[in-house]
């Protein structure tokens, strides 16, 4: 079995979902007493907000760099960035690696592409949402036609990112709120939607979806327990 790399903290909340997904489905499939072999650096969501904030992805991708190589040096055999947004600093981060970096869009796609799908909205932080690095490797890399919520929505949606499901709330009206964003996207044309924040499937689970809920978490793990065990 492959140690599995992760840069986590991005938030905690999320990154104890990708422990605990990465062992129940090691688990579940070589049974017995087996579990993940992972090594992981965790980092100060405070800082890495506060740059975001400031727009200094440079400053970002160094952080991000320094995290993964300390990781490859603990023994990962390949690595995971515990969060959508930060995937901005994939690219400078996998050319610093020795190991592979697993791109958690690509694994999203690999999803919809085998649910024969083609047009899915998108949900995500404001970076996510409108910064080219993810809508357009969806589009160019994989040819899938995706689709953002409107300026408003794309605020309450980052809002309730930051302000709520960060510090793990889990309000009823939140939900409601990314209900109807989901609702606008099915009108619009999306047969799927990409829950495109790794702290997004603590609120929103298949069942508060019209159409299919695409979990990035869940599927991230999958390719990386996928790639551990081939």
């Amino acid at each position: 079995m492959k140690t599995i790399g992760l840069i986590g903290g991005m938030t905690w909340h999320s990154t104890a979902d990708y422990y605990r997904l990465l062992n129940e489905d090691v688990h579940r499939r070589l049974g017995g007493s087996h579990s993940a072999a992972i090594a992981m650096t965790s980092v100060d969501f405070d800082e890495i907000e506060k740059l975001q904030l400031s727009g200094d992805w440079d400053r970002l991708a160094g952080i991000m760099t320094d995290a993964a190589l300390k990781t490859e040096a603990a023994g990962a055999d390949l690595m995971l960035i515990c969060a959508n947004t930060m995937h901005q600093t994939a690219d400078r981060v996998s050319a610093a690696l020795g190991i592979p970096l697993l791109h958690i869009a690509d694994a999203a796609a690999a999803e919809i592409r085998r649910r024969g799908f083609k047009k899915v909205g998108l949900l995500g932080t404001c970076y996510t949402m409108e910064m080219d690095f993810y809508k357009t490797r969806l589009e160019k890399k994989h040819g899938l036609s995706v689709l953002v919520p409107d300026k408003s929505q794309r605020r309450d949606v980052n809002e309730i990112i930051f302000r709520e499901l960060a510090y793990g709330r889990i309000l009823t009206e939140s939900r409601a709120v990314y209900q109807e964003i989901i609702a606008d996207l099915q009108k619009r044309g999306a047969e799927g939607v990409i829950l495109g924040c790794t702290e997004i499937p603590l609120l929103i689970k298949p069942a508060d979806s019209p159409i299919p809920v695409f979990d990035t978490t869940a599927l991230h793990c999958k390719a990386a327990v996928d790639a551990a065990l081939a």
